[in-house]
């Protein structure tokens, strides 16, 4: 069973959706998360410590998440997405663009 951790700036929108997208799959439990401080749920050095693979939004939560919480970090690998702050929660095109770029890193 693999930990997997979505993480955005606010985690609202985009990491909640990629949350909801993959929590049906069996192979992996799934948590999202978000850099700023004002976050719904705000990012924390348990869940890092947490998570096996950890998918970034944009380059900008990788050097955010390197820089604050890099003694948590250990051997998860982190991956960069480069999806923009451009959908709503559950957007169609965004869930479709989550399952194309997530799924090859998970099959």
């Amino acid at each position: 069973m693999k930990n997997v951790l979505f993480i955005c700036s606010q985690n609202r929108l985009r990491s909640p959706t990629a949350e909801q997208v993959f929590s049906t799959r069996r192979d992996m439990e799934v948590a999202s998360a978000g850099t700023n401080h004002d976050a719904d749920t705000p990012l924390t050095h348990e869940l890092v410590a947490w998570a096996d693979i950890i998918f970034v939004m944009e380059k900008i939560h990788r050097t955010k998440l390197q820089k604050k919480f890099k003694a948590s970090l250990k051997a998860a690998k982190v991956i960069c997405l480069d999806i923009p702050d451009d959908y709503e929660f559950m957007d169609p095109e965004l869930m479709a663009l989550l399952k194309a770029r997530v799924s090859r890193y998970l099959d």
